[in-house]
């Protein structure tokens, strides 16, 4: 992948990521990534630590992907549309799929794809998110809305803030839970390990809920989530304070015969919003795909699993209020 090279005499001291973030208006998360990859040198080292102490006078050189060359990337794949109009797009994003464009990315993303096949996009997020509303992690799969216009991406924005959007997730846990749960615990970035959130105090607020839709005794677990706040990683760190974790996941989890699992399972099953100029109530189902269907095929009761699946039932599940 061709990048290009440029670099900046540092005029006061401090820490790596937060001059090169302040420096190039990109967030410390993406500015880390950047530098944890090697693509960042002071003074002709290359320098891996965001925490570098960089002094006055020093240069800094980076290397990114260069903008004019994704127009060039091969996109050699196809993502799936559930819904569109004159308005959305809604897409069942695939595992391993990047959304958006950052500086450490250097293949090619879902606005990659959206941008080449000339659909109409929104700009309020700016060039790297056209019309990126809401987004989910690069191995998380399911329903993903895009704003296909500004006053869409306005009405949706909204939407987002006031909770009358969201998703229903599923996900297939190492256990059986106790009991469904609600979870309210704090999240930041963990710690000791940077790759990680954990729930820690003083960190934002998040809340999650949980309910079981089917379990294997002693086995894995069908659970469905449902989202109040939008952290990173919160539903990995919420089911880690119910002594539970994801299958395949392998930052958050621990190896075990499962292991073998080649992405987690963590699906954005129902997307529920309200049109945003027709005013209607939309509910999209985002199909499982073929690895974790399979899965829950070999290892779950059939009937109940078929039961588990129905959208109505899960959405039931939640209006109960059946949380403890």
């Amino acid at each position: 992948m061709d990048t290009m090279k440029q670099s900046m005499t540092v005029s006061a001291s401090g820490r790596l990521d937060k001059i090169l973030s302040a420096a190039l208006k990109h967030s410390r998360s993406q500015i880390e990534k950047v530098i944890r990859e090697g693509l960042v040198e002071v003074e002709g080292s290359h320098v891996t630590k965001p925490g570098y102490r960089v002094a006055a006078g020093q240069t800094i050189t980076y290397r990114f992907v260069e903008a004019s060359r994704r127009e060039e990337m091969p996109v050699d794949f196809n993502v799936e549309i559930l819904y569109e109009d004159a308005d959305i797009l809604v897409v069942n994003k695939p595992a391993g799929l990047v959304v958006h464009p950052a500086p450490s990315v250097k293949e090619p993303t879902l606005v990659d794809w959206l941008v080449q096949r000339g659909i109409s996009l929104s700009t309020l997020s700016g060039e790297e998110r056209h019309g990126i509303v809401h987004r989910i992690d690069k191995g998380t799969t399911g329903a993903l809305v895009i704003a296909k216009n500004n006053a869409a991406h306005r009405a949706l924005s909204a939407q987002l803030q006031d909770k009358s959007m969201g998703r229903y997730y599923l996900t297939v846990t190492n256990l059986p839970l106790k009991t469904d749960r609600q979870v309210e615990a704090p999240i930041a970035r963990h710690p000791k390990h940077r790759l990680k959130m954990a729930a820690v105090e003083g960190g934002r607020v998040a809340k999650t809920q949980f309910a079981q839709l089917t379990a294997v005794p002693g086995g894995p677990a069908l659970v469905a989530a449902k989202l109040f706040t939008g952290r990173t990683h919160q539903i990995r760190v919420h089911l880690g304070t119910l002594g539970r974790h994801i299958l395949g996941d392998t930052l958050y989890g621990f190896k075990t015969k499962e292991g073998k699992i080649g992405r987690i399972y963590l699906h954005a099953y129902v997307l529920y919003l309200t049109h945003p100029t027709r005013g209607d109530l939309l509910e999209i189902v985002a199909p499982l795909f073929e690895d974790m269907a399979d899965f829950l095929a070999r290892n779950f009761d059939k009937e109940s699993l078929h039961e588990a699946l129905q959208p109505d039932a899960i959405r039931r599940r939640f209006a109960d209020g059946i949380f403890v």
